[in-house]
């Protein structure tokens, strides 16, 4: 019997890639789709080394019709990983046109293939960005739901979207994830996070730091109430939320259905605890300096997994010293990136 084919929209990116892998080692068959805005093809090919698979790759942007219509006609499609967006917060405040639709207009276009083809199931790579400023910890799937900026507006839209489409057409099975700090990198090195110019995240910038490309880390904010001042977040391994798709995936094919779903670890690391673990992780010393917080980060944000859990039976494996460990042996093998 032949395997599934999956669609991974957005696949020659950070997550995308990294569940590239996991899939194929459950089994999948995988094409990807990216037309490289924010990504690298090179990506692609160092999955295709790790795993030893021939990955077919279209370079074409979703919302070209014709283009993706042909996708879908070529390969026998089975299900779509949608992780195709952009996806920076401060960004989207100076470009909102361009994150409203860029990001809707993909999900439109990738439905509108599905229907036409009878693809009926979808993963959607939504964002724990939705949930704004909580205010209880751990944060639930049923925490109240505000979105503080138009990237993190536009993942709220599509999940309404989904909603809407699942409610016209009940064959549909549809797994939103909202997921909070990816980090870490794959084991052999070879895949890894390779941010265009000035890292966005984190993990990216101590990196750089700790490789010398960089002089310190910002720290934005020293005066929270979190155990020693700066922000904490639920950092977790990009394998692990690799993996997160994986299961949720598994879980769609058994019957119809609609699911959101925190991916987290449940538990939150400060910036500083994420400086001293790379410190160890690289030897290196890595300066840092604490500037003013920045206008919408919250003092503290982590998830509580369990519905993933007890849904399709996935929870995270790995800690901080895996993550940090993982992300230093990319950056010293990758110094340039791809």
């Amino acid at each position: 019997m032949k395997n599934k084919t999956i669609l991974i929209a957005g696949g020659a990116g950070y997550i995308g890639s990294h569940t590239c892998i996991e899939l194929l080692k459950a089994n999948y068959e995988v094409v990807v789709v990216d037309n490289l805005s924010n990504s690298s093809e090179e990506s692609i090919k160092r999955v295709e080394v790790i795993t030893d698979c021939k990955i077919p790759f279209y370079n074409e942007d979703i919302k070209d019709k014709r283009a993706l219509h042909r996708i879908f006609q070529e390969n026998k499609i089975d299900a779509v990983i949608h992780f195709a967006g952009y996806k920076s917060a401060g960004e989207s405040i100076d470009l909102p046109l361009n994150y409203y639709s860029n990001n809707i207009g993909t999900t439109i276009s990738l439905l509108k293939a599905m229907k036409e083809t009878n693809c009926n199931k979808i993963v959607f790579s939504s964002s724990a960005a939705v949930y704004g400023n909580p205010k209880k910890l751990p944060i639930k799937e049923q925490t109240t739901l505000l979105a503080l900026n138009p990237y993190a507006q536009s993942k709220l839209i599509i999940e309404q979207l989904l909603r809407d489409v699942h409610v016209s057409d009940n064959n549909l099975s549809i797994a939103i994830l909202r997921y909070f700090n990816p980090i870490g990198a794959h084991n052999s090195g070879m895949i890894g996070e390779s941010p265009l110019g000035i890292p966005n995240n984190l993990v990216p910038y101590i990196s750089q730091v700790a490789a010398g490309k960089r002089k310190f880390v910002k720290v934005f904010g020293g005066d929270y109430n979190t155990v020693d001042g700066t922000g904490v977040r639920d950092f977790i391994h990009v394998v692990d939320l690799a993996r997160g798709h994986v299961k949720a995936l598994d879980s769609l094919w058994s019957m119809p259905k609609f699911l959101i779903s925190n991916l987290g670890t449940g538990r939150g690391y400060s910036v500083l605890e994420v400086i001293k673990e790379f410190e160890k992780a690289s030897g290196k010393n890595i300066p840092f300096t604490i500037l003013p917080r920045r206008d919408g980060d919250v003092a503290e944000s982590y998830s509580d997994p369990g519905f993933a859990e007890h849904e399709f039976g996935w929870r995270a494996e790995y800690d901080l010293k895996k993550m940090c460990k993982d992300a230093w042996y990319w950056q010293k093998l990758n110094p340039n990136g791809y």
